[in-house]
């Protein structure tokens, strides 16, 4: 298998940062990589706090999703150095932990690492060593406007069946008045539609790849949850859904122009309207793998000069001191908290009061099953916990945007994407 630094992505951000120096040496200046999703432009405020107290400035570096990836990828893995903190998962932490790429994290006892969910300790560490610790973990659920869905008679159940989320969003559908029936990624990446497509393709029963890691995109399973995410998108989403990922579609939502929307479960911290209810993502049938499990989490890599200064930040921006920081400031409140990675937040009876989804939102987290199975023998939901993944990801989301948008059959475009896949896994010496 060829190693975890030759299928990093060739690109970089040329991003010179000017340190300066306490008088024993040490950095006042940290660059952090960020994706440009809420929580994370909020902690740029509330960490005004922290330079303010530590006289560490913060040099933040926000970038959307895919970009992220690449950029962080490339600077991690030749060891670079233009990040001190940079923004990454639960499929980067335990892979790049064990090559090196990262820092291994320990917090002093009162970071209280036993109040972690155990989801998100588990999914960034790499044989017990935490590598990366969460600012915010979510899963998957429907999140549809219950206004809609009662004018128009239907309802939607945890773990439906995705012929009656269909029926539901052909219900609540209505163009004419700016209302899409669905709303779901279609943008292609690893982590943009794929992360959507592979829980489909979960709970249809289909894995990326059988028990020889050989991929399987052509099966029945992947054939048949394609060409109903195809159709349902095409016939009840909103005009160029091959464009759109998390932010694009929370926009829309908040727009009122969503009768529903399969996403992430942070999402709900963030929709601004009225009449939201929630229930478990739907399957076909396999309900394995049907809803996600991601965090965002900040990580050290080893390429950074100020390793210590930046493992102290992250102890306090992933603390209960942190959740507590944003419920008191100013701007926010408790509605604005990071979720999905400290049992502590859940047991708030302010929290409770504002967060409606907080109850669906641990169930998701709860009932995700990431662990290998007969079907699925790789560790990972919406993706596969292998070096060689998001190269693979990368490759096959570019095949089935170009089916969403109708340039191909569903057919061609699996074809092509299992020529990909099957290439890639080839090289690395998997067969």
């Amino acid at each position: 298998m060829k190693s975890l630094r030759n299928t990093a992505l060739g690109l970089s951000l040329g991003i010179a940062t000017a340190t300066f120096a306490w008088a024993d040496g040490h950095a006042k200046e940290l660059t952090i990589a960020i994706v440009n999703n809420g929580h994370m432009i909020n902690m740029q405020k509330v960490a005004e706090a922290y330079t303010e107290e530590t006289g560490v400035k913060l040099n933040w570096v926000s970038l959307e999703e895919g970009v992220l990836r690449e950029q962080v990828t490339s600077d991690t893995a030749t060891g670079g150095g233009q990040y001190d903190i940079i923004n990454i998962g639960m499929q980067e932490a335990p892979i790049w932990g064990a090559a090196g790429w990262i820092e291994p994290l320990e917090f002093g006892a009162e970071y209280d690492i036993d109040d972690m969910l155990p989801a998100m300790r588990n999914g960034l560490s790499h044989e017990g060593t935490l590598y990366a610790a969460p600012f915010y973990g979510e899963s998957s659920m429907v999140m549809y406007r219950k206004d809609l869905a009662d004018a128009a008679g239907v309802m939607i159940k945890d773990n439906d069946s995705w012929d009656n989320v269909k029926a539901a969003a052909a219900a609540m559908h209505n163009p004419d008045a700016g209302v899409y029936g669905a709303c779901l990624r279609g943008k292609p990446g690893w982590g943009d539609n794929m992360a959507f497509v592979t829980t489909m393709v979960n709970s249809f029963g289909g894995a990326w790849f059988d028990k020889d890691m050989k991929p399987t995109l052509e099966s029945d399973e992947w054939k048949a949850a394609i060409n109903f995410y195809v159709d349902l998108l095409g016939n009840y989403g909103p005009p160029g859904s091959e464009g759109n990922s998390f932010n694009e579609i929370l926009a829309l939502y908040n727009e009122g122009k969503c009768g529903m929307w399969i996403d992430a479960t942070i999402a709900a911290s963030f929709l601004e309207v009225d009449g939201v209810a929630y229930a478990q993502s739907p399957n076909a049938g396999n309900p394995v793998g049907a809803n996600w499990l991601w965090a965002w989490a900040m990580a050290v890599p080893t390429g950074t000069d100020n390793t210590e200064e930046a493992k102290a930040f992250i102890e306090w921006a992933t603390s209960k001191e942190y959740i507590k920081a944003v419920a008191d400031h100013p701007e926010f409140g408790w509605g604005s908290v990071p979720t999905g990675t400290r049992a502590s937040t859940y047991a708030y009876a302010e929290f409770q009061d504002v967060a409606k989804f907080a109850a669906a939102e641990m169930a998701a987290i709860e009932s995700a099953a990431p662990a290998a199975t007969d079907i699925k023998p790789y560790v990972g939901v919406q993706f596969a916990a292998i070096p060689e993944f998001p190269e693979v990801g990368t490759a096959v989301a570019q095949e089935i945007a170009a089916a969403l948008s109708g340039a191909k059959s569903v057919d061609d475009a699996l074809a092509a994407a299992q020529s990909a896949a099957d290439s890639i896994m080839k090289e690395a010496g998997y067969y």
